[in-house]
């Protein structure tokens, strides 16, 4: 991982206390995000999920969906694409159930290597920069976006 990213497009509805990577030594890294919901319980989002490789800027490659948060958590088998994003990072975070929410959304401490394993061994990813971009919708409104960049080697 190389940066993240995160963006609070409506500071009524949403911060983020906290949005980092952090380098333990040469060999592990990990991201941690806070968000704080202030208009509580959730009971309905959709979320974009994109990835970019860097090729002369970054392109579209592979996936580009669009989900119903809710109903993809209670049903994780609808959309593959979602499923294997989001267990990217779910055993890391307390998005693991489904709505409504009404606490702050957490992703602790999610390590490089595990995310380098499952792009590279459970999808054979190329090689090379990748940007993985998340708009995350409710009511129809842009409230906020994660974006992560990382280098597969």
């Amino acid at each position: 991982m190389t940066n993240i990213n995160c963006t609070s497009y409506d500071e009524t509805y949403t911060s983020f206390e906290y949005c980092f990577l952090k380098s333990v030594n040469r060999t592990y890294k990990y991201a941690s995000l806070r968000a704080k919901l202030y208009s509580v319980p959730v009971y309905k989002f959709k979320l974009n999920f994109a990835i970019y490789q860097r090729l002369n800027g970054y392109k579209p490659f592979l996936y580009n969906v669009t989900v119903d948060g809710c109903k993809f958590l209670k049903n994780q088998k609808s959309s593959p694409i979602a499923s294997f994003i989001y267990n990217l990072f779910a055993s890391y975070s307390n998005l693991n159930h489904t709505c409504p929410y009404d606490h702050d959304i957490m992703v602790e401490k999610v390590p490089y290597s595990f995310v380098e394993q499952q792009l590279t061994h459970n999808l054979p990813f190329p090689k090379g920069a990748y940007g993985f971009y998340s708009d995350w919708y409710n009511e129809k409104i842009k409230r906020a976006s994660v974006n992560v960049h990382c280098t597969l080697t």
